[in-house]
Parts: C-alpha cells; sequence; structure tokens
C-alpha cells in the first residue's frame, strides 16, 4: 500500500514539474521534480522491503559485538 502512494506522488510531481516548466519557473521546476525523485526513490524502498523482510539471524547489533 505504502509503494503506491508513494509511486502516485512520484508521478503527480512529475507532473507539475512539467507545468511550471511551462510556465518557465524552471528553479520551481527543479525542487518538484527533485522532492518526485526522492518519492520514487521511497516507493521502490517500499517494495524492495516489502519483497524482503529483514530477518533477525543475519544482523549483529552494536551491543553484541563488544
Amino acid at each position: 500500500m505504502a509503494e503506491r502512494i508513494w509511486i502516485w506522488l512520484a508521478g503527480g510531481l512529475v507532473i507539475l514539474a512539467g507545468v511550471f516548466v511551462c510556465r518557465n519557473n524552471f528553479s520551481a521546476a527543479f525542487v518538484i521534480a527533485a522532492f518526485g525523485g526522492c518519492a520514487w526513490f521511497l516507493s521502490y524502498r517500499a517494495q524492495l522491503r516489502a519483497k524482503h523482510p529483514a530477518s533477525d539471524e543475519g544482523s549483529i547489533s552494536i551491543d553484541e559485538e563488544k
């Protein structure tokens, strides 16, 4: 569910950035497109976490190393 929210947000922000490019406001378009890229990355991250849940067997906490 979270990955769908992030991917919809990323798509909306890219469309909004396109609107700002058409209005010749390139600095706002860049910032909005950067936020869209971040939303896409978070979508990809959510997909990977859903496919590969973290297992406690292979992880070592900082306290166990000492």
